[in-house]
């Protein structure tokens, strides 16, 4: 199926690795010309990016998303560089370790988890809807998108990480008020967002190779297996294709085999090693 994708210019925040890089070659993939924004690893993302194939049809940014200004540079260096913006995907984000219960979380934690995963998804936002207000829509009909990342946290909770849970929770408001907004700038433009749970990147990783803690996160799902960034990238680059999903917006898709918040499998029955190697496989 062709995804009417070729030539559309793609913002990405947070695109140093994990998910991000992922979007960043599905989406090239489909032959789009992308923004690519890194800020703690973004000397790793130049580096990265040069060895693609896709790398004269990209551009490498750094910036701190909980800075609207430096998101603002960014957005305007990708339109003087593209001409506009036609997706943009709020990647970036930060889940801070250990669990602690929220009266004992440090106030800096939480500005943190907040500046990043909901101020620094709505900044990046606000810049691709001002620069999709100074370039008007496509000619052609295919409507802009807009698609955040938030998390199963914001769905069923986390306990441990209420921080975090509440973040990627605004950013269900967030969604359902600008898929309102978008179509004042673009009739056909649609803001979305996916919802993934456990999915193996260099974030959670740490957290899931301690003993025991895959068992208790498939524990909640029929399916057990932990999502792949990739898993997470393709269901963006269809929720973005105004092929395949030019009808959807307003909607909230989970990624995450099935979860639920009850119980599904007890440990013992739980292949940690079986599980773990799954999440390896292409």
């Amino acid at each position: 199926m062709d995804l009417a994708l070729a030539d559309k210019v793609v913002f990405i925040t947070g695109a140093s690795g994990g998910i991000g890089r992922a979007l960043a070659q599905e989406f090239a993939a489909e032959g789009c010309r992308l923004a690519l924004h890194g800020h703690a690893r973004s000397a790793e993302l130049t580096a990265w990016l040069a060895r693609q194939p896709f790398a004269d049809r990209a551009l490498g940014l750094s910036a701190d998303v909980s800075d609207p200004l430096q998101v603002d540079e960014a957005m305007a260096a990708t339109v003087a560089r593209f001409g506009r913006v036609d997706i943009c995907v709020p990647n970036a984000g930060v889940w801070i370790p250990p669990p602690l219960p929220l009266h004992e979380v440090p106030v800096d934690r939480i500005r943190q988890s907040l500046d990043v995963n909901l101020l620094g998804a709505l900044w990046t936002a606000r810049a691709f809807f001002a620069a999709l207000a100074r370039t008007g829509p496509r000619p052609d009909g295919h409507g802009a998108s807009l698609t955040f990342l938030g998390s199963t946290a914001g769905r069923f909770g986390e306990a441990g990480h209420a921080d975090y849970a509440a973040a990627k929770a605004g950013l269900h408001g967030l969604m359902l008020s600008l898929k309102n907004e978008i179509v004042r700038l673009d009739p056909f433009g649609r803001v979305n967002m996916v919802q993934p749970g456990w999915t193996v990147t260099h974030m959670a990783r740490p957290a899931l190779s301690e003993p025991g803690v895959i068992a208790k996160v498939v524990s909640t799902m029929p399916m057990q297996q932990l999502g792949r960034a990739r898993d997470v990238a393709r269901a963006i680059v269809m929720l973005s294709s105004p092929a395949a999903s030019r009808h959807v917006s307003g909607e909230a898709l989970t990624i995450a085999g099935g979860m639920e918040g009850r119980l599904q499998w007890t440990a013992a029955d739980v292949d940690e090693e079986a599980v773990r190697r799954r999440a390896q496989e292409r």
